[in-house]
């Protein structure tokens, strides 16, 4: 009975997942392409952010957690991000202060700059795939790749992050209508093996201290 019902959650949750993406997909054909991102300009207006997101292991105070690295990661999903500091759509004051001023171009700058060049997803997962994971990995993919341009990539990822994270969009702190049906039955147990097992993956997500020598490659 319990292997059925769980049987029944993965295919409810697949469902979600799909669902999900379909409405994503619709919503993008229905509205402008999002801008292009200049990373020189990026990296000239970004000083203040490099004041977190530049030092390495640097963590938010009250309450107490590594801020996240974003060398890597997907820049329409960093983009994003920073679109709902700034709208409100995520509660984090340091944040919102920060992004409230920022056009749609200065965040796409600012996201093509930290995101550098994105992780090339595998495919392969390095090993059993826990069972709280299995719905993740529909859109942020096994090896922690994401699977498109809009999801976050979470390999590598700070773990006292991602718990973080999952337990606000469960709470509302983030209001993602997708994200907070996944976390919604999540068990605090379930979010601490969601947050080990994408935390522990490689290649990973990095954080940005230094100059990028691609933005004057050939």
């Amino acid at each position: 009975m319990q292997g059925r019902a769980r049987g029944s959650a993965v295919h409810a949750g697949l469902s979600i997942a799909a669902i999900a993406v379909a409405t994503l997909a619709g919503t993008a054909g229905a509205q402008e392409p999002p801008a292009h991102g200049d990373a020189r300009h990026g990296k000239a207006i970004s000083y203040t952010c490099l004041g977190c997101h530049g030092i390495d292991g640097y963590k938010n105070a009250y309450p107490m957690y590594s801020v996240p690295k974003l060398e890597r990661q997907n820049p329409d999903y960093l983009a994003a991000a920073l679109q709902g500091y700034r709208d409100g759509d995520r509660a984090h004051v340091t944040m919102h202060s920060q992004a409230a001023t920022l056009s749609d171009q200065d965040i796409a700058d600012i996201a093509a700059y930290f995101a550098g060049k994105p992780l090339v997803a595998s495919g392969k997962a390095p090993g059993r795939v826990p069972q709280a994971v299995a719905l993740c990995v529909s859109c942020h993919g096994q090896d922690g790749v994401a699977i498109a341009p809009m999801y976050p990539s979470l390999a590598g990822q700070h773990q006292d992050y991602l718990v973080r994270s999952l337990d606000e969009y469960r709470k509302g702190g983030r209001k993602n209508p997708v994200m907070k049906g996944f976390t919604a039955t999540l068990k605090d147990e379930d979010i601490a093996v969601i947050a080990q097992y994408f935390s522990a993956l490689t290649p990973s997500l990095s954080t940005e201290s230094r100059p990028y020598t691609w933005l004057t490659a050939k």
